[in-house]
């Protein structure tokens, strides 16, 4: 860890191969037994150091081949094409767990748990996400489509809100659960049909979540 300061503000959705609810977010075992997971993320607002991240976008694209903590994880980091040489230098090194205490954010605990990493992707990011309503959208040409909904009753048809409170989590305090399509194709191809997805309010720094 540095002393280069940092913070991100903005909105998360996650798509995993899990069940709705995910068994992960409470330390037990992955619903398949392994995990695959796709993230985007929009930063309303952010920096790192003197570098601005205000409206940018990442996304990643992971995989394990058994439970997370296990490690021998494969990471591919996408990364926002307008953001100039010091924004994807500071964004790489907050997705990369770096300038970060020690396990204080998602970033820095996966990274630990990765045995590959891919290049990183500069691409444009479609990406759309809206926490109330449980919807988003992510588009990358040539690497990432994937949706978000509402999970839905199957008696009535209505749509059904959940939510996980982590008041000591590492990546969020509060989520909204759905669910969640996506398939991948590049190195790391993956696909999800109706699974578990997560859409939550980002607010991390290099000590953790700022609340």
């Amino acid at each position: 860890m540095t002393d280069t300061k940092w913070a991100i503000h903005g909105r998360e959705f996650t798509n995993c191969n899990c069940a709705y609810g995910c068994p992960c977010q409470f330390n037990a075992l992955p619903t398949h037994g392994s995990c695959q997971a796709v993230v985007g993320i929009q930063i309303d607002k952010g920096f790192h150091g003197e570098t601005k991240l205000d409206g940018l976008r990442v996304a990643g694209i992971f995989r394990w081949p058994g439970p997370i903590h296990l490690g021998n994880g494969e990471a591919m980091p996408i990364i926002d094409v307008r953001a100039d040489e010091k924004q994807r230098e500071a964004l790489l090194r907050i997705l990369s767990g770096q300038d970060t205490a020690p396990g204080a954010t998602i970033f820095n605990v996966f990274a630990a748990t990765f045995t590959k990493g891919y290049d990183p992707v500069f691409a444009e990011i479609d990406f759309n996400v809206d926490i109330e309503k449980r919807r988003a959208q992510l588009r990358i040409a040539d690497y990432v489509e994937m949706r978000g909904e509402p999970i839905v009753n199957p008696v009535s048809g209505q749509e059904y809100r959940g939510r996980i409170d982590l008041p000591n989590g590492f990546e969020y305090t509060l989520a909204e659960m759905g669910r969640g399509w996506t398939k991948t194709t590049g190195p790391l191809a993956i696909e999800h049909s109706d699974s578990y997805g997560q859409f939550c309010e980002l607010h991390l720094g290099q000590d953790g979540i700022i609340h």
